[in-house]
């Protein structure tokens, strides 16, 4: 293509504990609203520890966002304030839009072994959306594509096309992409990108060079080292690699190989007013907000099941 995405931004997810006493680590968060519009907030949950994680997220509110779990391994179990209830297992995906407002619970359990492996991305939505009715799409495992291409590539595609085949996320105002992506090691992943487009890609297994010419060029670099100690400009997992304008990438795997999460929206470039679990455009739709919580009149749906 004429115009490769360079590397913008290189960073290393930090520890974070949130809920009642959840240990994460956030690729990014409150900081970094404007460089990743629509995108507000990406955890990775990984731990063998149930004292890590057992407690869980206890009943707390949402307003206009959307979240979106994928379970790697372990399980999430949820329940909410319109009377839904569920288990997201592994290899699923719980794309919840809380739009006018939902409360609801996540209690993670781990495997046979204790292990528990997911992520959660939260995405904004646009004024005219914020106060829509909520609702959910739960994505079972098999209802996710996944391709096997040409020198042992695998591409699971939860939102988003690739080799002509769509991912069953569909209908979303910020045409958002979301593919989970494993390249073998010195095998190369070639994608085109929408111009215009937030682009970012998170390691989360292996190493890989994440420009097209192995050398990153001009970048911002975040938090601890980021780079594998054995190689220059490869960048090895729970590392976070935020990409300038363009049509295309191009991501060549180390030795190790390369598992990564690559996601993908349209700006929605109005002003954000964040604080907590709420995500509004101004301070007082933000107090409207948590003085209905106060008050008991924050679920505008009541009653209502998806």
């Amino acid at each position: 293509m004429a115009n490769p995405r360079r590397i913008r931004k290189i960073r290393k997810s930090m520890p974070t504990i949130e809920g009642a006493g959840v240990h994460l680590k956030r690729a990014f968060g409150f900081r970094y609203v404007s460089e990743f519009d629509p995108f507000l907030l990406l955890d990775e949950f990984h731990s063998e520890k149930p004292e890590e994680y057992s407690m869980g997220f206890p009943w707390h509110p949402h307003r206009g966002i959307e979240t979106i779990t994928y379970v790697l391994q372990g399980e999430i179990r949820h329940e909410d304030s319109l009377g839904n209830r569920g288990i997201i297992r592994s290899g699923e995906v719980q794309w919840m839009t809380a739009g006018s407002g939902i409360i609801h619970k996540e209690m993670p359990h781990g495997d046979e072994n204790g292990a528990l492996w997911g992520f959660q991305l939260w995405a904004n939505l646009p004024a005219s959306l914020k106060m829509m009715e909520p609702h959910y799409r739960e994505i079972k495992s098999n209802r996710i594509p996944e391709l096997l291409m040409e020198k042992g590539l695998k591409v699971r595609i939860i939102c988003g096309e690739v080799n002509g085949v769509e991912g069953p996320v569909r209908e979303i105002f910020t045409d958002p992409e979301y593919l989970d992506i494993t390249v073998p090691p010195g095998e190369k992943f070639f994608h085109i990108t929408t111009q215009g487009h937030t682009v970012f890609a998170y390691v989360i297994e292996g190493s890989g060079y994440f420009d097209r010419e192995k050398d990153p060029g001009a970048f911002e670099v975040e938090g601890e080292r980021y780079l594998d100690p054995a190689e220059d400009f490869i960048i090895g997992q729970e590392t976070l690699v935020l990409y300038g304008d363009g049509d295309s990438i191009e991501v060549t795997a180390g030795d190790r190989g390369l598992r990564f999460l690559l996601m993908s929206g349209k700006t929605i470039g109005e002003p954000v007013a964040w604080y907590g679990p709420i995500v509004m455009n101004t301070q007082e739709e933000l107090k409207i907000a948590f003085e209905e919580y106060r008050q008991g009149s924050f679920i505008k749906y009541k009653g209502r099941k998806n």
